[in-house]
């Protein structure tokens, strides 16, 4: 088993707060997302993995959604869809949303690991690539990026690795 965390920083918005743990069985196995995000304006929240784990200019230093098969973006049922795109996460009234995803395109383990990456939640509803415009086939409109961090293993790795 590998798992990972992601501890979320605010980008273009403060107050938003979140931890992030991703786990995966063993190589193939599809990596289970979970969590909490915190100080969300209520409704949908584009959320993605993004292809750079650097900060050097805030959460634009990600780069662009995580794509390792130069596909376009589409929501996570899609079969044409960045390995990045998770869709999107609601948050209720209180501001709060529960992560609770199992997807096959984003391994801890293996060639296209996302160890290192970055989680980045943006502001808009991402429109899982029907948007109709060339923006919706790359990043889903979902705007600007209000919260990002740096997806890493965690000390039970480090651990069972010594």
């Amino acid at each position: 088993m590998v798992k990972a965390v992601c501890v979320l920083s605010p980008g273009s918005a403060q107050g938003i707060t979140g931890t992030i743990t991703f786990t995966q069985e063993k190589a193939g196995a599809a990596t289970i997302v979970s969590g909490q995000v915190k100080g969300l304006a209520p409704g949908n929240h584009g959320f993605h993995i993004h292809q750079f784990g650097d900060y050097t200019n805030g959460c634009i230093s990600a780069g662009g959604h995580f794509n390792p098969c130069n596909k376009n973006h589409g929501g996570p049922a899609d079969q044409e869809r960045h390995a990045g795109d998770l869709g999107n996460i609601v948050a209720g009234d209180d501001g709060t949303a529960t992560i609770d995803i199992k997807d096959t395109q984003i391994p801890l383990i293996g060639e296209h690991s996302i160890i290192g990456r970055s989680l980045v939640v943006h502001e808009k509803e991402d429109d899982l690539g029907k948007g109709g415009n060339e923006e919706s086939l790359k990043t889903g409109n979902a705007g600007p990026r209000l919260a990002c961090g740096v997806i890493g293993v965690t000390a039970d790795l480090v651990s069972s690795r010594m």
